[in-house]
């Protein structure tokens, strides 16, 4: 076996275990790599001149479009506090019986999700306008925590996912596809969390009491909530993701009418100020090159990579995995769970995915439901203790005196329920 392609692999790993920068730590292990082989006649340099070429096209993709223009439709509604309001109107409107405070924040962060598709902004988001709220509302510390943090990677799946929109542009799948998939998925994990919820608050009246009914608005004033606060941004998310569907618009299209459809509602909200407009195109941008040197990064590590035959060893590995399409689906879900506690999404995309796609199709596997199964597991691992990245976002902006320990105990249920999803589409993945 060529030891070049393994070796390869092991070196980026324990460069990104370090704390390079992934981008870097991708293209860098590429040249070195690449120069130390041709001196022993295992690499040939003329496959370098590919790179400028390759780098063009990874530039003028027009599906990865689609990613700023949804991150800066999401950045918007949070900077322009109409997040901020439309978590304050579910509260209001579902508070009236038990738990229905806590079903309203996880249907809030399935709208933030629809909305913004970057799992971070709804995590830190909710944790600093609804946790306050729950708690001074006698929710219990623990459930209070998982519901955020659950319901905050719902971002994960429920389109218009920025994940799914790299997993398409790395598998091959149409994005649109991807987006139909994932939508019973999400559905089916909203519904969960919330029934998980109704439960507990029926068997246990103190852990999520009603909002007193002297902090509600009734009558006039709660449909005036409802009109001004929950209607716009639900009719802007119809309008995106039914363009989409009904196939009359690309995700990159649709991205582009949300992105201006959230200035409309921001500006007749009269929030859309100079300071918010600045806000959404920093982060916007910054999140956008993050993305484009992990893909220049990544194509520099492909070529070389597949130089060195790296991807004929990556599919002997994988496709000679006792138990078939099975086996396959469980080993690369745990590889890529194990990697999702110390890696972002991103960097699991651009490295591992467009390792697998080959060995799946060898064995038969729907690449649609493959990115699903991923983008699920991804969601699941961004919630485990001690690494979930989802738990890192909600610590940094929860007080002092709330312990991590409370938020990694808070979370427990969750992925017992996302578990059993994942287990479900894995076995929907397997080819019959």
């Amino acid at each position: 076996m060529n030891p070049w392609a393994p070796s390869m692999f092991l070196l980026v790993l324990m460069m990104i275990f370090t704390g390079y920068p992934v981008a870097f730590a991708l293209g860098g292990t590429a040249l070195i790599v690449a120069g130390v082989a041709s001196l022993f006649g295992s690499f040939d340099l003329v496959l370098l001149y590919a790179l400028p070429e390759r780098t063009f096209g990874t530039m003028s993709n027009q599906v990865l479009l689609a990613v700023p223009f949804f991150i800066f439709m999401g950045t918007v509604l949070e900077k322009s506090k109409l997040a901020e309001q439309l978590l304050e109107t579910i509260a209001v409107l579902f508070g009236g019986f038990r738990g229905g405070l806590a079903i309203g924040v996880i249907f809030v962060g399935a709208l933030l999700a629809a909305a913004t598709g970057v799992v971070g902004a709804s995590v830190t988001a909710m944790g600093l306008i609804s946790l306050p709220v729950m708690l001074r509302n006698g929710y219990d510390e623990k459930l209070s925590l998982g519901v955020i943090a659950a319901s905050g990677t719902l971002g994960q799946i429920i389109p218009p996912s920025i994940v799914l929109i790299v997993l398409g542009d790395q598998m091959g799948v149409s994005v649109g596809d991807l987006f139909r998939a994932a939508l019973i998925p999400g559905l089916v994990l909203t519904g969960g969390y919330a029934a998980y919820i109704a439960v507990l608050a029926t068997v246990n009246t103190e852990v999520a009491p009603a909002i007193p009914e002297e902090l509600r608005d009734t009558g006039f004033e709660l449909a005036k909530r409802v009109v001004i606060s929950l209607l716009p941004p639900l009719a802007l998310i119809v309008v995106v993701l039914g363009s989409i569907f009904a196939g009359i618009a690309t995700p990159t299209e649709a991205g582009a009418l949300g992105a201006v459809g959230a200035m409309v509602l921001a500006a007749l909200h009269r929030q859309l100020g100079l300071a918010a407009l600045k806000a959404a195109m920093e982060e916007t941008s910054r999140l956008t090159i993050m993305v484009v040197f992990l893909l220049i990064g990544s194509t520099a590590f492909a070529l070389v990579f597949r130089g060195l035959d790296g991807d004929l060893w990556i599919e002997s590995a994988l496709t000679g995995i006792p138990g078939g399409a099975l086996g396959f689906l469980i080993v690369v879900n745990l590889v890529v769970f194990l990697l999702g506690f110390f890696i972002d999404f991103f960097e699991i995309a651009f490295i591992i995915v467009p390792l697998i796609v080959g060995p799946a199709v060898i064995l038969g596997i729907d690449l649609t439901w493959l990115g699903i199964v991923l983008a699920v597991n991804l969601q699941t691992s961004f919630l485990t203790p001690p690494f979930g990245f989802s738990l890192f976002y909600l610590r940094g902006v929860t007080p002092e005196n709330i312990s991590t320990t409370s938020i990694y105990r808070g979370v427990i249920p969750f992925i017992a329920i996302q578990v059993v999803v994942l287990a479900g589409l894995i076995w929907v993945a397997v080819p019959r």
